[in-house]
């Protein structure tokens, strides 16, 4: 299997499947002398665990980083940093069941379509279980980053509820366990979550991720823009189906007066009066906090019985049993979030190779 890396001069290759003895990330291009240990990993891994409410699936994970390679003495050498997380809470008996059959929505008949062969146990390497190794590499690159670029994810949809703008405290989001900004709208998502999984059924949801601190000027024009790098980043994160840049597709609805951001005389370059370009112009980064949304799929593994085909092609019907997420949103949140983070590592390692 091919492209399992992601990156220019920040460059990271995950590794491993849902079922099996663990899973991790290689980091290259990442710089000497960085302070990185594995206290700094675990409480961004902590965002994304599972099983720490009933509206996540049940299958415990301590999500524990070892670093392998690549730190000496609490700081980076500038070569491969290797992450190892164990995976402790398989139970791949749940999966006996579908080994023939195909479930619908997931990405069981298209991995058997292109290779002959497919790993069951929870999706193997299509199995969102992937990600916690890009939010062990996220915290590398935060840390590259420094503290003068922010980034924070929350939700702003979930099974069609949106959070009231006006309502927007930060401050909320971590407590609760939506990363709602909307204290009110998450007592609403409960119950819709709640509900689903009573069901048997999942949730789509949309996140929003925000950083701040980035300087003007990263990213390149044509095949190398900041948003184009953002958005097939966000692209490879498992249930995504969309994302929009700044004020996205609600740019095509608006007057060209509307959409532009106007600019004024500020201290140390431009003041923009809005941020509908979600922070990028002509691919390079303006200044202004770079903004993206991300829709989620509801989750495909699912208890409704669904109608599909075995690997024989013969009709059949399918339950999927097991631990799964109802709204897989929910934890999709710090994915993005390092999603983010690393393509900002990678374009400023970028303009600093080109522009010095």
């Amino acid at each position: 299997m091919s492209f399992n890396s992601f990156g220019n001069v920040f460059r990271f290759t995950t590794w491993g499947e849902s079922h099996g003895p663990g899973l991790g990330v290689v980091i290259d291009g990442c710089p000497p002398g960085i302070e990185l240990a594995e206290a700094d990993i675990q409480p961004w891994m902590d965002k994304r665990r599972p099983g720490q409410s009933r509206h996540t699936t049940q299958r415990r994970e301590p999500d524990e980083v070892r670093i392998m390679s690549g730190v000496f003495e609490g700081r980076t050498t500038g070569t491969p940093i290797h992450l190892m997380i164990e995976n402790v809470d398989q139970r791949s008996r749940d999966y006996s069941e579908i080994a023939g059959k195909y479930r619908p929505g997931h990405a069981d008949y298209t991995y058997d379509a292109k290779y002959g062969f497919r790993d069951y146990r929870g999706g193997g390497r299509s199995s969102a279980r992937e990600t916690a190794a890009r939010v062990a590499a996220g915290v590398v690159a935060r840390k590259l980053l420094g503290k003068g670029v922010s980034i924070s994810g929350y939700l702003v949809e979930l099974g069609g509820i949106a959070v009231d703008r006006d309502h927007f405290d930060a401050a909320a989001i971590g407590n609760n366990a939506f990363f709602s900004p909307d204290a009110e709208v998450a007592a609403q998502w409960e119950a819709a979550v709640d509900k689903a999984r009573k069901a048997g059924s999942s949730l789509g949801a949309v996140a929003e991720c925000v950083a701040t601190g980035v300087p003007a000027g990263w990213g390149a024009p044509v095949y190398a823009k900041l948003d184009s790098e953002l958005a097939k980043a966000m692209m490879t994160i498992n249930a995504t189906k969309g994302v929009e840049i700044g004020n996205g597709f609600e740019a095509a609805r608006i007057r060209g007066e509307e959409n532009a951001d106007e600019m004024m005389p500020g201290d140390g370059g431009p003041e923009f009066l809005s941020n509908n370009a979600g922070g990028i112009l002509g691919g390079i980064s303006t200044g202004a906090p770079v903004s993206c949304r991300v829709a989620f799929k509801p989750t495909s593994s699912i208890l409704t019985p669904m109608r599909s085909i075995t690997r024989e092609g013969e009709a059949t019907e399918i339950s999927t049993k097991g631990r799964h997420d109802p709204c897989v949103g929910i934890r999709g949140v710090p994915v993005v979030e390092a999603m983010m983070a690393l393509v900002l590592a990678d374009q400023m390692l970028l303009h600093r190779a080109q522009c010095g």
